[in-house]
């Protein structure tokens, strides 16, 4: 006697069809894809920090010093534009030719940084890395969205912020390294700080073609490419962009500034226009800040890039300027801050993961951070490394709470069709907020470094420890002291415009001055560096309370490509019952129901008939 094994009713056949059709990643199969995407982001996170120690010996030997801002400022602006593009078009194409394509690019273009005769050639390369670079920042983000559950998925985005706290304190130290060898395999030891990406490459593209492999990503038909959004997206990021990071060198308000701010502000109605006009193929649709999680996470993620650049570039600075730390050095002393983010985005992970619940994370997150930057206000040019250390554990625990949960909730606002612009445009914006806090803390900084050294010469107890430096033959015959004493004979003098920029340019002098005299600069440093932490700590404080708004739609318990493969085959269901009910499809005898299977590749086939067994 015969009986089928096919489901007897649609409603089975639907619930069914995932396990049989997908054959879903197996957890072997997904730690390859995360290696490979570690890699890939590896890459991006290791050239932000392998580069700024050895700048200057780049620009020494490439004869171009004044031209070193260009070079960070290339890549920053390139890498930025290009991170929404990469989203959106991963949403059309698919992940992994995207993905490539950004690896390939970056090499190429460390390649060509590697071997550059001038800073305009280099700048100019920097600008390919930067265009690779957004495709490794915002590309794993989104493949893991496609892989995993918003619960499970958790679990790993933990990893990836270790990524970021590995290259924070090796990339100083292996840039130092090679900056101060004159040769290493016949190249030139500077080169190699490009180079290095080679090997890390090469792993990366091979694992990324061995083993990522999304089932069933579906690529759109018939989609209209937004070139339009993308031009006045560069033509609204680029100027702005560029006077945050070159404004204080050309000042505020100058015609140059001026002209920035008109572009950028005509740039932003005609992104808006024109993202209104393409509606779901816009570069970034305008419905995603219909949804209130998505533009509240959104609003936080710029704040906390805000607030975390803020840190991440002032407390290094502190650290070389005032205790007296080489660059390598102060790499190293920044451990507790990636201690406490790396700490912090674990145990977080594993909670998400088991509770569903991530609500509490941007509320606690903002609240060490704030707490972070107030111990941070009590800053002296005086106080211990033990001191910097509290301060940094405790914006590092807030940090690790705070970057992979708002991009959970930006990822679960949105459907599956979505994922890749949705974040992109939460790591867009993320950049935009970082690259607003860089030049905001750091025009402040420098701008109340004349006032504060001048307050620091007025106060009586430096100036007679001062004086007394001053009457000693020993400290003013000792040539380590040359450059400090012309300063106090202008202050002498009195050229405050001098004593005032002293910090402005070659700092290196007070690392050997007598430490008496060294004292009101340093304290003068020391005080402009609280002003900084108190306005981060007013943007991080307004964070905050906006977290509260925040609201945690449950997270799902499917991936993206589960979901969009559900909805695939439950309209390929009703597609067949319509056509049966109509007569145009004749249902089997036995009463089975056809199943749809997948074929990992993203199409589906009927199945050839309904599953027999004696």
């Amino acid at each position: 006697m015969s009986r089928t094994t096919a489901s007897s009713s649609p409603a089975t056949t639907a619930s069914s069809a995932p396990a049989e059709r997908e054959g879903l990643m197996t957890h072997r199969q997904i730690l390859f894809v995360i290696f490979g995407l570690m890699a890939g982001m590896f890459l991006s996170a290791l050239d932000q920090t392998i580069v700024g120690t050895s700048m200057r010996t780049i620009a020494d030997d490439l004869d171009g010093l004044s031209l070193q801002a260009w070079v960070t400022t290339a890549y920053l602006i390139v890498s930025t534009i290009s991170t929404p593009i990469y989203g959106k078009l991963s949403d059309i194409f698919g992940r992994r030719p995207l993905f490539l394509i950004a690896i390939s690019i970056f090499l190429l273009g460390s390649v060509l940084a590697g071997f550059s005769t001038s800073m305009y050639q280099l700048a100019i390369f920097r600008a390919v890395q930067g265009m690779g670079a957004g495709g490794l920042m915002a590309l794993p983000l989104t493949i893991m969205g496609d892989i995993l559950a918003p619960r499970e998925r958790a679990k790993y985005q933990g990893y990836f912020l270790a990524v970021f706290g590995i290259s924070s304190v090796i990339g100083p130290l292996v840039g130092g390294l090679f900056a101060g060898a004159d040769q290493i395999l016949f190249v030139t030891g500077w080169r190699w700080v490009f180079l290095v990406n080679l090997p890390i490459g090469v792993v990366a593209l091979a694992i990324v073609v061995r083993f990522l492999h999304i089932p069933g990503q579906v690529r759109r038909e018939n989609v209209r490419i937004d070139w339009w959004g993308a031009a006045s997206v560069i033509v609204a990021a680029v100027p702005l962009l560029l006077v945050a990071e070159q404004g204080r060198e050309w000042g505020w308000s100058s015609p140059g500034a001026f002209a920035c701010y008109v572009i950028g502000a005509v740039g932003i109605v005609s992104f808006v226009m024109v993202e209104r006009a393409m509606g779901d193929d816009a570069l970034i649709p305008l419905k995603l800040f219909r949804n209130a999680t998505f533009s509240m996470a959104t609003v936080l993620g710029v704040l906390v890039g805000f607030g975390m650049f803020g840190a991440l570039l002032t407390v290094p600075l502190y650290l070389q300027l005032v205790l007296g730390s080489t660059p390598t050095e102060s790499g190293f002393q920044m451990l507790p801050m990636i201690a406490g983010l790396m700490i912090s985005s674990i145990v977080s992970g594993q909670l998400i993961s088991r509770t569903g619940r991530y609500r509490i994370f941007p509320i606690t997150g903002t609240a060490f951070m704030s707490l972070g930057f107030f111990w941070f206000t009590n800053l002296s040019y005086d106080k211990p490394y033990w001191f910097m250390m509290i301060g940094m554990l405790l914006i590092g625990l807030g940090l690790g709470q705070l970057m992979q949960t708002l991009t959970i909730a930006s990822q679960n606002s949105v459907g599956p069709r979505d994922i890749g612009v949705a974040t992109s445009a939460s790591t867009f914006f993320r950049q935009i907020g970082g690259t607003l806090g860089t030049a905001v803390l750091f025009s402040v900084l420098f701008s109340r470094i004349p006032q504060t050294i001048a307050a620091a010469f007025a106060d009586p107890a430096l100036q007679r420890d001062a004086q007394a430096a001053l009457a000693d033959p020993s400290v003013t015959a000792d040539s380590a002291n040359a450059s400090i004493l012309g300063l106090y004979q202008a202050a002498q003098n009195g050229d405050t415009s001098q004593v005032g920029g002293a910090l402005n340019g070659n700092t290196s002098f007070l690392n050997t001055a007598d430490s008496r005299l060294a004292a009101p600069f340093l304290d003068g440093f020391a005080q402009a560096t609280v002003t900084v932490f108190w306005v981060a700590l007013g943007i991080v404080l307004l964070a905050f309370v906006l977290s509260f708004f925040l609201k945690a739609s449950p997270l799902r318990q499917k991936s993206a490509i589960d979901e969009a493969n559900d909805d695939r085959l439950a309209a390929e269901l009703a597609a067949q019952e319509a056509a049966a009910a109509s007569g145009a499809l004749v249902a089997p005898t036995t009463g089975s129901v056809p199943v749809v299977e997948g074929d990992g590749e993203g199409s589906a086939r009927p199945a050839s008939g309904p599953t027999t067994s004696s």
